[in-house]
């Protein structure tokens, strides 16, 4: 490959120059912020910068947002400390789902088969009531169904089915999930 010759294709920021300074120097520290503790304003805040944020969302210290304006979360959805939302593309995160801590969810990656390393950018969608444990990660393109759970410091590159568990590097499944009341 030839560096050199790097791409980003069609892709765009999807904001203007004057958006994503303002978001960088101001709203991303307030929502990454330790001091600021409450949930309330740090939704306000990515609502204000393009964010839909649905009802009864926790934010945990630390959360990192590339793009707010590509960012779609539902009601009571947790989002654990310094998880990383690293999204060129659309991420959307359904009602009752928790990201604990360290999640990292990735929606870009490079054409290695081109000689100018070109940008590729595809959307993670989860699903209602999953559960992605601490320091996973997240590819791009991958969709997590409805009720799936990936397992601690597992890696999907790969679609996850609906209420089965996942666990590993690559994540396989391991088992289904039964809920009880």
């Amino acid at each position: 490959m030839r560096l050199d010759r790097y791409t980003v294709g069609t892709y765009s920021p999807g904001a203007t120059f004057w958006q994503q300074v303002a978001w960088y120097y101001l709203g991303s520290p307030l929502v990454s912020s330790y001091w600021i503790v409450d949930s309330s304003f740090k939704c306000w805040v990515l609502r204000c910068f393009g964010a839909k944020m649905g009802e009864g969302v926790r934010i945990k210290p630390g959360l990192k947002v590339k793009f707010p304006w590509r960012f779609v979360v539902g009601d009571f959805v947790w989002l654990g400390e310094n998880c990383w939302i690293d999204n060129v593309a659309l991420v959307t995160i359904e009602s009752h789902t928790c990201l604990s801590q360290d999640v990292y969810l990735c929606t870009g990656n490079h054409d290695w088969s081109s000689s100018s390393f070109q940008l590729k950018d595809t959307p993670i969608h989860i699903g209602e009531s999953c559960w992605i444990a601490a320091r996973s990660s997240i590819g791009p393109g991958v969709t997590v169904g409805r009720g799936a759970v990936l397992c601690l410091g597992s890696i999907a590159g790969r679609s996850l089915a609906p209420m089965m568990i996942y666990a590993g590097n690559p994540a396989q499944p391991i088992k289904e999930r039964h809920i009880t009341d």
